[in-house]
């Protein structure tokens, strides 16, 4: 957690001082959302329907695993998803399809974990609706479009609204940008249509709107040379162990390997950090685990003392059944 995360979590001195700062970005937020409210900006929208995973805060929430549980949550019922996403990290900006051996230097880390993992067409760009009609064009057969990230995103409009939030670290000190985390106030949540509470569940959610649990699992580790290999908690109990992450909240990824018993050295790095060799060698270690959003940038530094850790989301099923109520009644 870096010096300005940590001032987040309380209403410190520092923080104060950014306080003006955030009532600008707050004025900001608040004219860009009523210039698209009152069509002055358009929203554009797409053929088919549009369910947006974001939330309101910086840093890691677990919305890629829920969006991964989403679309499995679709497939499952016949419906046919595509997932669009803005493609954080990378540095390709217009429309283009993300595969599963995709460079994540172009096309963002979580955009070749999705493709990896969710098991339909994948499509990133900076303007989502632009994405979305790329996507629908190469692959007419999609009837539902999941956008990753772009609660923020107003030009996209969109059916079903879904705000993540890590319920261990909730609203912080409840302070916009800079001065806290939040990238909008907290009275966006009422127009959402669920909130999914990550992890701890003792944060207040804004009464009215639905509000459901969602916790990460995981603890079969594969490793990075040879997916097949694949081992449990117990093969880590011998020999040194380093942990790497450069997530938005490494912090939990850490938890839930001491939660695994595995003992380790911890090494954080920033979100979509570009990882090098020498993060990934490590030669004092016996063993390296690492985030499956990590592992797709480690990969052309792999050795067989590589491990990563998959996790995937266990839900709450009445998100599912709210979704598709809301679908069948677009």
């Amino acid at each position: 957690m870096t010096w300005l995360e940590r001032q987040w979590q309380h209403r410190t001195a520092a923080g104060a001082l950014l306080y003006p700062v955030a009532l600008v970005f707050g004025v900001l937020a608040a004219l860009r959302r009523a210039l698209y409210a009152r069509h002055i900006l358009e929203r554009q929208r797409l053929p088919v329907p549009v369910i947006v995973v974001g939330n309101i805060t910086v840093g890691g929430t677990g919305k890629t695993p829920l969006v991964l549980w989403l679309t499995a949550w679709l497939q499952q019922r016949g419906y046919r998803p595509g997932i669009v996403t803005r493609g954080y990290g990378g540095s390709s900006t217009g429309p283009q399809p993300v595969r599963p051996d995709s460079d994540p230097a172009r096309c963002g880390d979580e955009a070749v974990l999705l493709a990896a993992r969710a098991g339909c067409p994948v499509w990133m760009g900076r303007d989502r609706p632009e994405a979305g009609r790329a996507l629908l064009a190469a692959h007419p057969e999609c009837d539902v479009i999941v956008s990753d990230d772009g609660l923020q995103h107003y030009a996209l409009e969109r059916d079903v609204e879904i705000a993540v939030v890590d319920g261990a670290r909730g609203w912080g000190n409840g302070w916009l940008l800079p001065a806290g985390p939040l990238r909008e106030p907290l009275r966006r949540l009422r127009t959402v249509d669920a909130v999914v509470v990550q992890g701890a569940n003792g944060i207040n959610v804004t009464p009215g709107v639905p509000a459901y649990a969602m916790r990460l699992t995981g603890r079969t580790f594969y490793n990075l040379l040879n997916r097949e290999h694949q081992v449990g908690p117990e093969f880590f109990q011998h020999g040194s162990v380093r942990a790497i992450a450069g997530i938005g909240h490494p912090e939990r990824f850490f938890r839930h390997l001491q939660q695994l018993g595995i003992t380790f050295v911890a090494r954080s790095y920033p979100d979509h950090y570009a990882f090098r060799a020498g993060d990934v060698a490590l030669p004092e270690a016996d063993a390296v685990v690492m985030t499956e959003k990590d592992a797709v940038k480690c990969r052309r530094y792999a050795t067989e003392r590589c491990w990563v850790l998959p996790v995937d989301a266990e839900v709450d099923p009445a998100l599912g059944a709210l979704v598709l109520g809301k679908l069948e009644n677009r």
